[in-house]
Formats: structure tokens, sequence, C-alpha cells
């Protein structure tokens, strides 16, 4: 199992069974109380399996025009301390529309955690919002709300308004959300609320709760980004309405959720600067065990058992032993399924420092800038940055989420978080009651309990690519379509690297081919062996995820005011084209491993070193002697001698061409020879994965694209995207006096790309640019991660003056 393979985080899910050990006591008077060991086990056992991952993407910039280039840098963590985790060594990027509809998609390698790639927005691309989500492999088994996501805006300036103008819409949604879950009847509870509008918004507004007799039983209004919260206490049978006003807008009615007649309330309450007290209540007035649970990204950092006497039990918690970030607490019954649970955020240490200093305050146009970036918070390890130079103009919008505040807080929340940096940089009075507000209306977890806590293991459908992409396909019945397992099946591509793939199909007819070296479109060769068989239907997978948020509304249209601004950036952007469109397809050369999947050959045979024949068989029996050529019933066979042994090998070897294999060997033997430039033989039996191979005669083509060489019918050929080759970010260099005197205009609006930048500690690593003719204020944003999982960013903004 490949997942052996990855379990580095195992000795950090002990503690769930050392907190629990030997919780039976508490409620000795009332009988024998329930055995809560089970369900810690079975809870560890998950974690162990279930190693939470996260990704970051950092974009150069948060506004395009099509036709422009989106830059982006990858980073992969361990979800439950942020560390860099270098599990997967592929990741899916997207970019999707308002209807979810996938626009460009591309995979990129990473290497010890970190990769970075780029889109070309094509030129027709319309005006909007889009959303650039990525994930990994294994991210895919834990639903769409785990991925990374990142609004950005398009314009097209092809467009006469620059932009689409979007529907007219008043539209507001008010959704209220009970602590623990659910109202009983009875039992007060809190009660959070979020406002938004029409594109997901956030909008203040205030308003009543009125019974079925249209009495008020309370008010509220919000604290900050749309959320807020009231007290209730609902009564049984009665139903309960929302009043609410948005500010300079409309009135609108809400109903509120419905009130059990029976059930369990919670309320977490902080009675200390480092207390915690959670309250329980219940309808259930006979004493009855309860036991809370807290963990923070599937790690359990708290258990406790106690008991409802009377209805009511209390835990406190010292808030230390909570992880820094979201912390989940789930209450559990005496029958050990969960009864309630809500989320609290505990403040997280300070951020990786970081230092970008420019060595001039201003700058001529054509420039040379300087900018020294360091770590001295990371005084010990290392840290991995990306940095990006845009200019500033009024189509320039909010930059993207930082590293600290997605990690810490945005990526273990469901949804759109707005201004996550307030929660963890604020000092405002009224900061914990904001944040808890966040938390009220928050309530996702990467995983649902049913799954953690069930008596058998869970099985995932998407495992980690450790060792590149993995191409997944299905064997299914012809008639059926129903899956067969137990086929021996072949992957492959043509080309001059012989490398081929083998798996046999498991129980859901499922194939997985591990690819190492898969890079920029390919035809992929899918096949089994006729000999075993010839009648299944054969198919290869999709690798992008199939699972999606809920769709997003567009934004509204840009204002009218800024159509100067679309003009300049129209020019500016069809000038960059004109003159340095050349430059954006440089990409870096690839270094691939040039070995076969078998190594070295035990012969080789270059034929234009020999008398070229007319006829393959006479190739074979002059030129090979190795491999003897019979004619049978059927045609030709060949049979390879294996010289350790000094033995004739049984069956037919592996018989490849520019690595896809030809099991009908009379039709290798019809081959034009003068079409095959090399000829290795593999003169043992050779083990290849699942498979044993009679040795392997393996055919090489000019240019390794089987030089017309017709397929059997039965082979499924499709063409797949492979990894994205690195494209190389172009900025001009003005060293020479020649060079700066240039008559080519340059109206770069990003100068500068990098994301490979490294730091260790104080010691300073130089970058340096050129600024282009565009005067104007440009902001500098550097984002990273050190080894020890500490993130952070920084920004500040370049001058430049024109001709100082």
């Amino acid at each position: 199992m490949l997942l052996v393979r990855f379990l580095r985080l195992r000795h950090c899910y002990r503690l769930a069974l050392l907190l629990l050990a030997g919780l039976s006591g508490g409620a000795g008077a009332y009988g024998q109380a329930p055995d809560f060991s089970a369900l810690a086990r079975r809870f560890a056992g998950y974690q162990q399996k279930a190693v939470p991952e996260k990704l970051f993407l950092h974009l150069d910039r948060p506004l395009y025009l099509s036709g422009e280039t989106l830059w982006f840098k990858a980073y992969t963590v361990d979800g439950t301390y942020n560390r860099p985790l270098a599990m997967s060594s592929v990741a899916y990027v997207e970019v999707l529309d308002a209807r979810n509809t996938p626009v460009l998609q591309t995979k990129i390698a990473l290497a010890q955690a970190t990769g970075h790639g780029s889109f070309l927005l094509p030129a027709s691309m319309p005006s909007g919002t889009y959303q650039v989500r990525a994930y990994t492999s294994w991210m895919k088994n834990f639903g769409a709300e785990s991925f990374y996501q990142q609004a950005v805006t398009v314009v097209n300036t092809f467009t006469t308004a620059g932009a689409q103008a979007a529907k007219d819409s008043v539209a507001y949604d008010v959704q209220f959300y009970p602590e623990g879950g659910n109202l009983v009847a009875g039992l007060s509870s809190k009660v959070a609320f979020k406002a938004v509008n029409a594109v997901g918004q956030s909008v203040a507004v205030e308003g009543r709760v009125l019974n079925q007799q249209n009495k008020p039983v309370a008010t509220f209004r919000t604290l900050r980004h749309g959320m807020g919260s009231f007290m209730l206490t609902p009564e049984v049978g009665a139903t309960y309405k929302a009043i609410v006003t948005v500010r300079n807008g409309p009135t609108i009615s809400r109903d509120l959720p419905r009130a059990f007649p029976q059930g369990v309330v919670m309320r977490l309450e902080r009675t200390a600067s480092r207390q915690l007290t959670i309250a329980v209540q219940s309808t259930q007035k006979q004493p009855e065990a309860v036991f809370l649970l807290a963990h923070a990204r599937q790690q359990v950092v708290v258990a406790a058992q106690s008991q409802l006497i009377d209805g009511q039990a209390t835990f406190t918690v010292d808030a230390q032993q909570l992880l820094p970030g979201v912390s989940h607490f789930t209450v559990f019954g005496a029958n050990q399924q969960p009864l309630c649970e809500r989320l609290f955020f505990q403040p997280p240490p300070p951020p990786l420092a970081i230092t970008a200093v420019a060595d001039q305050q201003a700058y001529p146009t054509r420039g040379n800038v300087r900018i020294a970036v360091a770590t001295p918070g990371a005084t010990d390890s290392r840290a991995n940055l990306s940095m990006a130079v845009y200019r500033l103009d009024s189509l320039s919008a909010k930059p993207g989420p930082d590293i600290h505040s997605y990690l810490q807080l945005t990526a273990d929340l469901r949804g759109r978080v707005e201004n996550p940096e307030y929660y963890l940089q604020s000092t405002a009075p009224d900061l914990p009651e904001a944040t808890d507000n966040l938390m009220l209306t928050q309530g996702w977890s990467r995983f649902k309990w049913e799954q953690a806590l069930a008596a058998t293991p869970p099985v995932f459908t998407y495992l980690p690519e450790l060792h590149g992409p993995v191409v997944e396909g299905r064997v299914l019945h012809p008639v059926s379509g129903q899956p067969v397992a137990g086929i021996t099946t072949y992957l492959s591509s043509p080309s001059l690297i012989v490398q081929l793939n083998n798996a046999v199909s498991d129980a859901r007819g499922r194939v997985r081919f591990e690819m190492n070296d898969l890079y920029g479109p390919r035809d992929l060769i899918m096949q089994t062996n006729p000999a075993q068989d010839s009648t299944c239907r054969l198919e290869i997978l999709p690798a992008f995820a199939s699972q999606y948020t809920p769709a997003f509304p567009m934004a509204a249209a840009p204002a009218l005011r800024l159509q100067p601004s679309y003009a300049a950036r129209h020019l500016q952007a069809q000038l960059q084209t004109q003159y340095f469109g050349k430059y954006r397809n440089r990409y870096t050369p690839l270094r691939p491993d040039s070995a076969a999947f078998y190594g070295s050959p035990d012969e080789t045979y270059l034929l234009d070193k020999y008398t070229r024949f007319k006829v393959m068989e006479e190739v074979m029996r002059e030129y090979v002697p190795g491999v003897i050529v019979r004619i049978r019933k059927d045609g030709f066979h060949f049979l390879v001698i294996d010289k350790v042994n000094q033995t004739v090998l049984d069956e037919n070897p592996m018989v490849l061409l520019d690595g896809v294999p030809v099991f009908n060997i009379n039709k290798i033997m019809a081959m034009n020879p003068l079409s095959i430039r090399k000829l290795d033989v593999m003169d043992a039996r050779y083990f290849h994965g699942s498979a044993i191979y009679d040795g392997v005669v393996s055919f090489s083509t000019y240019k390794g694209d089987l030089e017309g060489f017709k397929l059997d019918p039965r082979v499924l050929v499709q063409q797949y995207e492979g990894l994205q080759a690195q494209r190389e970010f172009y900025a001009p260099r003005y060293e020479t006096a020649e060079a700066r005197q240039s008559r080519l205009p340059d109206l770069r609006n990003l100068l500068y790309w990098n994301p490979a930048i490294t730091t260790t500690g104080p010691t300073a690593s130089t970058v340096d640019f050129y600024t282009g003719d565009q005067p104007g204020r440009y902001l500098v944003v550097v984002q990273g991660l050190a080894s020890t999982g500490q993130a952070g960013s920084t920004s500040f903004v370049l001058e430049v003056k024109g001709a100082l």
C-alpha cells in the first residue's frame, strides 16, 4: 500500500489513546460508565490513515487582462502543524468560471513541497470574476471544500465597456446558526447569523426575532463582516422568524431553524484569560455520561468525560492545550454518537518575519532595482519564498490572501472568509466576539464522524502521487459495463525514451499507472494482452476533480469611470504582445530520465552500423543472435536465449515499438527495417511490476513516433495532458547604454515574478530587476514558508518617477 510510505505523522496521533486511557470513572454512583476507549481507538486509527494536507497558491496579482499570463506558486503543508509536506509530487490547478466550468486546467510538478506554473489567459476570455483552485490527488478524498480557492478578476479590454454587465440584483441572504448545531425547546442557545448580498459580500443588518404571536423575543445587529449573534430560548412547539433590515436597503423576513422538542445543546465561554467553559444542557433529566472531544485538524488535544446531572454538565478546558488555529469541540452521548459540535479559534503565534528592503527610495524608468530579502524570524531554518511586483492603478483589486492567515484560519473553514487578516492581526476590543461569530457560522470538517468512527478502516479512492502523475483507468465488461478484476493492463506513450507501465485491475476494475516523467500533451496507449483478454473495454479516467463547491455569482460590471484605465491597459497589453510576445513561450529545458524502464540492455544494435536489409526477418536472423525467430501456424514468434542459464525461454518476450507493446509479432516483422534505428534485447526473464516477461525485445524508430505503425483496433489511444513545462518569466534588462536607449516601449504591468527565493535566517538573498517606462507606484509582495511551518508575508510600495 502506498499509504504506508507517507504516514510520517503517526507519532502525533497517539495522544487520543493516552488522553482517554482509564476514562471509566466519574459516574460510579450511577452504574457502570460507558467505555469511550473504543471511540478513541477508532478516531486515532482514522487519523493515522487520513493525513491532512493543505495547499496554498501565491498568485502574482489579483487582476488580469485577457491575453496576459497568470503566474502562481504552490506550497503544500501537513494539515496539522502546517510544516512543508513533500508527500504529493503533483498539484492540479484550474480556473473556473461562474458556472464552475473549467476554463483552464494544468498539472504542475511538486518538489520538496513547492512548485510553480502559469496560465496564458486566452485573448477571448470574457470579463468577470473567476475562481482559481488548486489541490492534490490526496485532497480529492476530502471534498472540494478542502481545495485552495481564490477569486481573480479578468478584464477583456477588447469589449467596449471592458467588462460584461452583470444582472442587476438586490437579493440578500441571511442564514442563522444555533451554537452546537440545533435549537432545542426549553434550552437557551446562542444563535449566530450571517448576512450577504447577491455576490456574497457581507452587509450590515439589524432586526428582531418574532414568535408565532408576532411578539419580539430577541433583537440583533451585525458586529463585523455581516455577522452577529443573540440569545434565544425557544418554547415547545413554537416557530420563529426574523425581520431583518439591511442598512440602506430593504426589510426582509427569514425563518429561524425549527426547534427540536428534545435534544442537547452546548455553550462555550471564555471564563478567564486561559480557561474555557463548555456547558452541556439536555432535556433528558436522567443521569447520563457525556464525552467531550476537542481536536484540531484531526489531532486530538483534549478528551474528557462528565455526567449529565439534572440535564446539565460542565467541562473546563485550558485554552493553552489547544493547537493554534481552529479547533472542533464535539460532545458525544453514552451511545458514542455525536450530539453537538462547534468551532473555536486559538490565536496562532506570530507569522514568519520577512524583511524586504529596496536599495533606493525611488527609481527612474529603466532603472535597476535591488531588493534584499531575509527571514530573521527563522534563525535556524530555511525559508522558501516567492515575490511579485506589479503596478498599482485604478483597476487594481485588493491583494489576494496571505499564506499565514490562509493556513491558520481560512483553510479550516468552509466558504469565503472576508478579511481573514483581521482575525489574526487586529487588536480591536470586539475581536473575541467577532471571532466567535465567525466560528459559529462555520461547521465544516474534512471528515464525517460516521466514517472516522467506523469499525472498518476507511478506504480512500485517491492515493497520493508520490513519484509523479498517476494515470487511472478502468477495465470493464464489453456488454454489461461492469468492472472486471484480475486483468493485466499496459500503459505506454510512444517516445524515444522507452517507458512502460503495467497494472492488474482490482475488484472495481481500476488500474493505476505511476508515470515519472510525463510532460506536455501525450498520446497514451492502454491495452491488454489478447492472449489473456481480447474483449474488455478500457477507459482512462479524468485526472481533474469532478467535485465543486457551490457556484459563485458574477461580480458587478466595473464602473464607467474606469473607461480611461481600460483604454490605457489595453494599449499597454497590445504593445507588450507586439514587441515582447515572442518571449512569452520560452520554457526551462526538461531533463527527464533518458534510461529505458529496463535500464541498461544486455544487447544493443544500432542498425545504421550494419548493412541495411529490406526485410525485418533478415535483420533479426543475421544481426540479433540472442533472439531466435520461429515460424509456426499463426506466424512469427521470438524466443530469447537466456545466456545466464544457458537455455531458451519458452514464450514470446515483451516486444516493444517505441515503448508500446506489440503482441502480434507478425506486424513487427512486416515493418520496413529502414525505419528502425535501434534494437535492445534483455536476454533473461524480466520482472516488471506484477508481470514477468520472457525477455524484452525493444525496437526504436528515429523519431519515437511509431513511424505509421497501425495499432490493434482494440487498443485505447487517448490524448492526455501531462505535467506543465515551466514557462520562463521574461523581463528586459537595461544593463548597457544601448539597451537603455532602445526605442522599444516597455509598458509592463508586472515588473517581476520570482517563485524560487530561498533564505536562511537573517542572511539576505538579493534579487534585482529593472523598471519599465511607466512611472507610478508598484506593489512588492513577498510570501513564503519556513521549514519549521512558520508562514508569513510582507509588502511595500516602490516609486518609479521617470528620469531622475
